[in-house]
């Protein structure tokens, strides 16, 4: 089997996260900082451990774990509502994003604004400033298309709300691990993660690391361990955000998977760089393909078609047929495909990890071959 859908999940986890994993399903497997006792106390240490080395690589003064990349980024934007607001988000957003931002529209009145790239290009600064109003007060923009790979400029973005004092949210599900990411200098207010991608971990955490100036807004009420004569929420702390207990076995290995991005990043990034690059050539010139993806970009989603045959069709033949594993369909991407005209065929998406060589590309490419030669 050829796995190229790395940007669902990365199948394949390096070493390091699987024994750290492990650890979190042997050693350091009580219920963290919810009992006195010294193996609970334990695992609260290594969960914060954990938490402070996410907060180093971003450069982010706080992060809480949820349960996944979906509910940090509903904390984010429900967690910041504003009645009588305005809120811009792009093309480039997944439904995680946009789902409960066109919830806020139907049940409260909230306007939204739908940015799209001036030449079909990155989302600049200029997109989305034309869509700003006065009472716009959280910008949400995608680090990096799920669908082609697309990077949004967030820096500038960021550099403008920093002066507007702005909210600004970036969904870094596909940019974590891939891109060098600096909350401070990037101006990110919100910052969603998917760790079970680009970094390597276990499925089931997700984080959302955040600044003051964000005032979030707690959407799940529980048990915290703190302060459980109150009836209300406690507020003020992580814990008003992490209800329920965390998982620690997948925290564990995240913090193992920004261990292994962080040692071997360029390396990491590199190849995917060559993948990427000598993947786009290659479909490109095959007779009847269409890649959506451009040619520079270097961050491991190509998405194509052949000639007029669904996506998932498509998809489904490489993986029957070739055993290869790739994705069809809409990715969860509705903005995106509406804008790329791709609504009714979807596009066939190849994605990169470092655990993939020139070969599983190469059989693709013959793959994709054989089908526009000879049909299913």
């Amino acid at each position: 089997m050829i796995y190229l859908d790395n940007s669902a999940t990365t199948y394949i986890k390096p070493k390091e996260v699987i024994n750290a994993t492990l650890l979190g399903l042997t050693k350091y497997s009580a219920n963290p900082g919810r009992s006195g006792h010294k193996l609970s106390m334990d695992t609260a240490m290594m969960v914060e451990n954990v938490r402070q080395k996410m907060c180093k690589f971003l450069n982010a003064p706080q992060v809480v774990f949820t349960e996944n990349c979906t509910d940090a980024l509903n904390l984010a934007i429900l967690g910041t509502f504003k009645e009588k607001g305005h809120v811009i988000c792009t093309i480039n957003d997944h439904n995680a994003s946009v789902r409960p931002l066109f919830e806020l529209q139907r049940k409260f009145g909230l306007e939204i604004s739908v940015a799209s790239p001036l030449n079909a290009g990155i989302i600049t600064i200029d997109d989305i400033t034309k869509h700003i109003q006065p009472n716009t007060y959280l910008i949400c923009v995608n680090h990096i298309s799920n669908v082609d790979g697309e990077i949004a400029d967030i820096e500038a973005i960021g550099n403008y709300c920093k002066e507007k004092n702005i909210i600004f949210l970036v969904d870094c599900a596909q940019s974590a691990g891939h891109v060098k990411i600096d909350m401070k200098k990037m101006g990110i207010d919100l910052l969603a993660l998917a760790p079970h991608k680009a970094l390597y971990s276990p499925q089931g955490v997700g984080v959302l690391a955040y600044t003051n100036k964000a005032k979030l807004n707690p959407i799940r009420f529980g048990g915290t361990g703190t302060e459980s004569e109150n009836v209300y929420q406690p507020m003020g702390t992580v814990e008003t955000y992490e209800s329920g207990t965390l998982p620690t076995p997948s925290i564990l290995g995240l913090g193992a998977g920004i261990d292994f991005v962080e040692k071997n990043f360029t390396e990491i990034n590199e190849k995917i760089d060559d993948l990427s690059t000598y993947l786009n050539f290659e479909l490109s010139n095959i007779n009847g393909v269409k890649v959506y993806t451009h040619p520079n970009n270097a961050y491991g989603v190509i998405g194509f078609n052949i000639l007029d045959y669904g996506s998932t069709d498509v998809s489904q033949i490489l993986s029957d047929k070739y055993g290869i594993c790739t994705r069809g369909g809409l990715h969860c991407a509705g903005l995106k495909h509406k804008f790329l005209g791709t609504l009714n065929q979807g596009i066939v998406r190849a994605s990169l990890s470092y655990f993939n060589s020139f070969n599983d590309c190469q059989k693709l490419v013959k793959a994709v071959k054989h089908i526009t030669k000879y049909g299913y």
